[in-house]
């Protein structure tokens, strides 16, 4: 049997928590040896409990979206605007280990750009960790230029060290 890739807006709670929970599996194993342990709760806790996610979408206009395979949760985006930075952003595209390179990421993707286009963006940004060699080389697949270095104190004697990247978004893209 085909797997059948499903892509749908984050409709209700039920949904944001589906988010965070998947957030809390992906960002376990994804970061593990990018960033510590430490960080990686600090960051979880900090952008991904359902309340903070809610507030994304209420107050700043963040949308997301949730990628299914065969009915099962396996992937997450957000794209809006940032309170810091203007323009417009790809805050969060996860997916889970065992189902990449089945189409999620790239779905999810599309799914981003369109809101962007629709809002009249001329291009897509995001922020991708400077260690974080195959979210960037998937980043650089899917269009996606490097523009500069980005280091950000995020608090707690953290900081986010990061390559900000840029994609510009064609009518023809979809």
């Amino acid at each position: 049997m085909t797997p059948t890739l499903r892509i749908r807006s984050v409709e209700n709670d039920a949904d944001l928590r589906c988010v965070a929970a998947l957030a809390d599996i992906i960002w376990r194993e994804h970061y593990a040896g990018l960033i510590d342990d430490a960080q990686i709760e600090y960051m979880l806790e900090r952008g991904y409990a359902p309340a903070r996610l809610a507030a994304d979408v209420e107050r700043q206009g963040v949308h997301y979206w949730l990628a299914s395979l065969n009915r099962a949760a396996v992937g997450f985006a957000a794209a809006g605007p940032d309170e810091s930075d203007p323009g417009f952003w790809l805050h969060k595209l996860y997916v889970h280990r065992d189902v990449r390179r089945q189409g999620a990421a790239r779905g999810l993707l599309r799914q981003a750009e369109s809101l962007g286009r629709t809002r009249g963006a001329r291009n897509i940004q995001l922020r991708v960790n400077r260690g974080n060699r195959l979210a960037i080389a998937v980043y650089e697949k899917l269009g996606f230029k490097k523009n500069r270095c980005h280091v950000k104190d995020i608090g707690n004697g953290f900081v986010m060290d990061d390559y900000l990247l840029s994609k510009t978004l064609n009518d023809a893209d979809d």
